[in-house]
């Protein structure tokens, strides 16, 4: 029987513009991109060059300090261009797309036939095996390393984030057997989690070769790092990998296909959107592939992810590695009229700064403006409302600051990624970048045990 966990501490913050359930493809971009930042702790070295051409499969470039770790190409064409920023640092390698998408032939065979070792060679080789993260420092899982357990979240509960049931319908049996080839990874147990009021779809419910967990209550309880901290809270030592249900779903394809089919479906959401809905596009889409004509002409952000932990992107960006969102809404670089002197009716309050709090299932349409700017760190309590893991959040962040390494460990430095603390970001009174500060933290202890 399947454990059920409930968390009380949280936000779930309503906005308007979530998707329909209604999926449409989309015409192939113009260019299609791999971005390097998408990968904390990658330095990336280059194997092509402009006017290479490659297949859907083909190595774009590869880890400098993990060489068998290599990120291909979602697209057949012509490398057009590699986008460099600050200290020559590879920003973007842009493929210009064939017609026609040819791949690169890999292994095709059941999971259940081969081995571990075969499994990940085949994953590695595709370059899907960044999609395969780790805890602790959230970064790419290292595959010469076998974690204690794996864990997959069937459910995301950020605002307006893609529900996974619509999104793996029809593609159940790859789901199935990307699952098989995950199993043989671990001799621990395969984790998947699933919300005990939502999750439907049989491709979760009645999975196979995995330990299956309800979890009920707010926002974060849909993030695996909560979840892995509810069902075994990690010590020094422990290396636990997750994955994503849609990496899950091409890890299987590449088993069926034996090819690296990129394919994956995202939600268009949030308030500027005209029509919110799924569509099917290949990793790497530009921006303007999948927002032309379908937002507002109005003053926007566009954010490949969620309002909590996604990436601001301009119009001529691409979409990130591991986003299955897209949310747009109004940039809020305007003056607001009285500010705080109004009664705040459309305005969203966690401290019931404002009479909306007498209605708690309306649905908000809120820009980028902070409402304030930065100051003292003031220990208000506010971040244990929203913080449900173990772990003192106040103190750690202080530690951070202060580069202590045995306090960070003390205090629970190798359970958390950025993703955790993003509602305590939200609510900060300081209106400190707190995501920013946990990822500091966990480049230090990377740099001082590598």
């Amino acid at each position: 029987m399947s454990k059920l966990i409930k968390l009380k501490k949280g936000i779930d913050i309503k906005l308007t513009g979530k998707a329909e359930e209604k999926l449409s493809d989309l015409a192939m971009s113009d260019t299609y991109a791999i971005k390097p930042p998408d990968f904390e702790g990658l330095t990336p070295k280059l194997k092509v060059k402009v006017d290479y051409e490659v297949k859907a499969g083909t190595t774009l470039f590869f880890d400098k300090y993990n060489p068998e770790v290599c990120f291909t190409s979602p697209v057949s064409g012509k490398v057009v261009s590699v986008n460099r920023g600050e200290r020559r640092r590879i920003l973007e390698v842009v493929v210009k797309p064939d017609s026609v998408i040819k791949y690169v032939e890999f292994k095709k065979e059941s999971p259940s036939g081969l081995s571990r070792d075969e499994i990940i060679k085949n994953i590695l080789k595709s370059g899907l095996w960044p999609c395969i993260m780790q805890r602790p420092y959230a970064t790419i899982a290292n595959p010469q390393v076998e974690p204690k357990a794996i864990y997959i979240s069937a459910f995301d509960s950020a605002p307006l984030a893609p529900n996974y049931d619509f999104i793996v319908k029809g593609q159940e049996s790859s789901f199935q057997t990307g699952v098989d080839a995950l199993s043989k990874l671990t001799s621990g147990k395969l984790h998947l989690n699933i919300n005990n009021k939502t999750t439907k779809s049989s491709a979760f419910t009645s999975a196979k070769g995995v330990e299956i967990t309800k979890f009920e209550g707010p926002h974060p309880v849909g993030n695996v790092g909560i979840q892995i901290n509810q069902i075994e809270p990690m010590n020094k030592g422990d290396i636990i990998w997750y994955v994503n249900p849609q990496d899950v779903i091409m890890i299987g394809r590449l088993f069926e296909n034996g090819v690296y089919d990129a394919r994956k479906i995202i939600a268009l959401t949030g308030s500027e959107v005209i029509n919110p809905q799924y569509y099917r596009i290949i990793t790497g889409a530009s921006l303007d592939s999948v927002t032309s004509n379908k937002v507002t002409a109005e003053n926007n952000r566009y954010i490949s992810g969620n309002v909590l932990t996604g990436e601001k992107i301009y119009k001529k960006g691409y979409l990130g590695f591991y986003n299955s969102q897209l949310t747009v809404i109004p940039e809020g670089n305007e003056a607001e009229f009285l500010g705080w002197g109004m009664p705040g009716l459309n305005k969203f309050s966690v401290s019931r700064s404002f009479i909306s709090w007498l209605k708690p299932s309306k649905e908000y349409k809120l820009n980028t403006n902070l409402q304030g700017g930065l100051r003292s760190f003031v220990v208000s309590g506010e971040y244990d409302k929203v913080f449900p893991m173990d772990v003192l959040p106040v103190p750690l962040l202080k530690a951070i600051v202060i580069e202590d390494i045995d306090l960070m460990e003390e205090l629970g430095i190798y359970e958390v990624a950025e993703e955790d603390f993003a509602l305590c970001e939200f609510v900060c009174t300081s209106k400190i970048e707190v995501q920013s500060l946990v990822r500091k933290g966990l480049n230090l202890m990377i740099k001082e045990f590598s």
